[in-house]
């Protein structure tokens, strides 16, 4: 049987799926489906792809359309729900993904309002509201202001809220916490998500929110912590948050940093082959190399 999600059912540990390639910058099949396999079986809530970690403007829309196809079913009777992140500036082209992606099954979408050519409040506004009325399955609103130099006001975000009860929030401005706080007071039905590595993620729980969408490559931590935090187990939750804070703050310094480092992390792992970046990217020096041993060590990975 196969099950619906709701808004409220979007929660807990969602790893944005990174994107694996050869050392020639081709997708690398292989890579992707193991990687998947193993997401399944970390103890996550959830997974998406083509989000910012998946370096989705470095893909083609025919590699696209293949690794959503292969993403679907790799993952069919896995226990975590499938979501992916509708990115189109267009509002035609994002409403005809939104459909194509719920038609292939995926349980929840992403939604990353257009910010190229700084499109007016009320665009922006009619694009969410456009991919919200095409589709029946959660749609997560992303916030990412520091990326798409796009600002939605927590009263903006609460009108959403009212009128689609299938919208679900990620909510990833720096720092997150008051917006959240003041977004749910105004809209106290509303379920929020926490990206941005998770920096903030015990705060945003406590502020009401419902889980983290970090990356993918040490997601096993992510959920030792969720864990702890479930189970009331306060002060274990903030004493391995407070050992992972030093690595994630200075990676999530710059985005191309991150996703380089968790591909690295990936590779060493042996879960993926390579740890190439579609150009341009980030180059790790050698201290970053010596701190991603310390990390694995530290978090036995």
């Amino acid at each position: 049987m196969i099950k619906h999600y709701s808004a409220q059912e979007i929660i807990g540990v969602n790893p944005i799926v990174a994107m694996p390639f050869t050392a020639s910058g081709d997708i690398d099949e292989a890579s992707f489906v193991r990687l998947l396999e193993q997401l399944a079986t970390s103890g996550a809530q959830g997974t998406t792809l083509f989000g910012i970690a998946s370096e989705f403007p470095k893909l083609t829309d025919a590699e696209r359309d293949r690794l959503a196809q292969l993403f679907v079913s790799t993952l069919a009777g896995s226990p975590l729900y499938r979501a992916m992140s509708v990115t189109d500036h267009s509002t035609e082209v994002a409403v005809k993904r939104a459909r194509f992606y719920a038609g292939l099954g995926v349980d929840a979408l992403m939604l990353l309002p257009p910010f190229f050519l700084n499109p007016n409040p009320q665009a922006i506004q009619e694009h969410i509201f456009a991919v919200l009325e095409a589709v029946d399955i959660p749609v997560m609103v992303q916030y990412a202001p520091g990326e798409t130099g796009l600002p939605i006001t927590p009263e903006q975000m609460a009108e959403i809220a009212a009128r689609y009860p299938h919208a679900v929030f990620k909510i990833e401005c720096n720092p997150p916490v008051e917006y959240t706080r003041e977004f749910l007071a105004k809209a106290p039905q509303a379920s929020v998500l926490n990206g941005y590595a998770g920096l903030y993620m015990l705060q945003m729980l406590a502020a009401g929110g419902k889980g983290v969408m970090p990356g993918c490559s040490f997601t096993e931590v992510y959920v030792r912590i969720y864990q702890h935090w479930q189970n009331g187990e306060q002060q274990q939750a903030e004493v391995l948050h407070q050992s992972l804070l030093p690595y994630i703050q200075r990676w999530m310094t710059h985005c191309e940093y991150i996703i380089q480092v968790e591909k690295t992390i990936l590779q060493r792992r042996g879960i993926i082959a390579t740890d190439y970046c579609r150009r341009p990217g980030w180059k790790l020096t050698s201290e970053d190399e010596q701190l991603i041993e310390s990390f694995l060590t530290e978090f036995k990975l």
